[in-house]
C-alpha cells in the first residue's frame, strides 16, 4: 500500500479569459505558468514518487506554434513535451494537460515549477487560462 508523503494545487486561473491572456515567450525565453512545494520527510520515504499533473489554457494566434512545456524541480528540468497550437481557420482554443512522475525524491522542500515556450519562428500562441498544477507525493513499497 502507498502512504501520502504531501499534495500540494495551485490554480493560478480558474477559467478562461481573453481579457487577461498572456503571449507565450519566444525560446529561449520562457513563460512561468505555476509553481508548487512538495516536501518529503526525512524519515521513512523512499522509494517514493511524486505524481504531477498540468493543465493549461491555450489559444493559437498565429501560424501552428511549437508550444515546450516543462516541469522543473528546484530550478533542474525533469520532465517537458512539445504540443502544437494551431490558429485561425481551425481550432484556436485548447486545454493541454499532461502528468509526470518523479522517482525516489530525497528529503527536504522542493519546489515545482511548470513553464511554456514557444519554439517555432513566426508564429503566436497565448495563454488564455484556465491553469492548474498539482503534486502527490507518495511512499511506495521497497
Amino acid at each position: 500500500m502507498a502512504r501520502i508523503l504531501d499534495k500540494a494545487a495551485v490554480q493560478p486561473r480558474s477559467s478562461f479569459n481573453l481579457a487577461r491572456s498572456f503571449t507565450i515567450r519566444r525560446s529561449p525565453g520562457r513563460s512561468r505558468l505555476a509553481s508548487i512545494r512538495i516536501r518529503i520527510p526525512a524519515m521513512n520515504a523512499r522509494p517514493n514518487r511524486v505524481e504531477l499533473v498540468a493543465s493549461v489554457g491555450v489559444r493559437g494566434i498565429t501560424g501552428i506554434a511549437q508550444i515546450r512545456f516543462r516541469i522543473f524541480r528546484n530550478g533542474r528540468e525533469i520532465f517537458n513535451t512539445l504540443q502544437g497550437i494551431e490558429s485561425t481557420g481551425s481550432e484556436q482554443n485548447y486545454i493541454v494537460t499532461f502528468q509526470a512522475i518523479d522517482r525516489n525524491v530525497r528529503s527536504g522542500s522542493h519546489v515545482y515549477t511548470v513553464t511554456a515556450e514557444n519554439q517555432a519562428a513566426n508564429t503566436r500562441a497565448d495563454i488564455v487560462g484556465p491553469i492548474s498544477f498539482s503534486g502527490l507525493a507518495v511512499k511506495t513499497r521497497t
